[in-house]
């Protein structure tokens, strides 16, 4: 995403700050809250301070977050209440119906649950601990993690490659041992059939 030359900060309270997304993986919210609780009261200052939510105003002024789901929903549970908002676009004159065609236009929405259907957009989260888990998107950051393919710019290029695994392995698998199901994540992601997806590699990996 691009922000625009009028690009500037402001403080928000992290309750007001409406997702564009409607799932997170709490695999990926986990790991954020685990690091967050070895910061001492300096680190948290300074790790606030150097994170910034992107967002666009919308409608009856309300900030809407296009980035940075996992951290909101991490720091909130850790009990954080104010972060910074980094203002990308004030739509916020625009009806409803002309703002979430621009959101769409600009890929910054993603209304779609952890079933992988689509849904209206009143369907969407009010707040950020509002977002339901999907365990394909956790399966799918990791398996970024882990090598399986590459970071890409692609927006919600992570649940991209969640629906790409959503049909190949179980959801049984995943939660009783994601080990595994990583592993057989790590070996869909190298063939052919990945190849349309962002930041695919198209080699299989070795082991050391």
């Amino acid at each position: 995403m691009v922000p625009n030359r009028d690009i500037h900060f402001i403080p928000a309270k992290l309750t007001a700050l409406r997702p564009t997304q409607m799932t997170v993986g709490y695999r990926e919210v986990a790991l954020k809250r685990a690091h967050w609780k070895t910061l001492n009261k300096k680190e948290r200052s300074a790790a606030i301070d150097a994170h910034s939510f992107p967002a666009v105003l919308g409608p009856e002024h309300c900030y809407y977050i296009v980035d940075h789901h996992h951290l909101g929903r991490a720091l909130l549970e850790e009990g954080v209440k104010e972060v910074k908002v980094m203002v990308l676009k004030d739509l916020s004159w625009l009806d409803f119906t002309i703002f979430w065609r621009m959101m769409e236009h600009n890929q910054w929405v993603h209304p779609f649950g952890a079933d992988g259907s689509r849904y209206d957009y009143e369907h969407l989260p009010k707040v950020v601990t509002e977002m339901s888990d999907d365990p394909y998107r956790s399966l799918a950051g990791e398996l970024r993690n882990a090598g399986g393919y590459a970071k890409d710019a692609t927006p919600f290029s992570e649940f991209l490659w969640a629906d790409f695994l959503r049909p190949r392995v179980s959801a049984s698998k995943i939660a009783k041992n994601f080990a595994k199901a990583l592993d057989q994540a790590k070996t869909l992601a190298h063939t052919p059939e990945a190849r349309y997806l962002p930041g695919w590699s198209g080699v299989i990996a070795t082991p050391a």
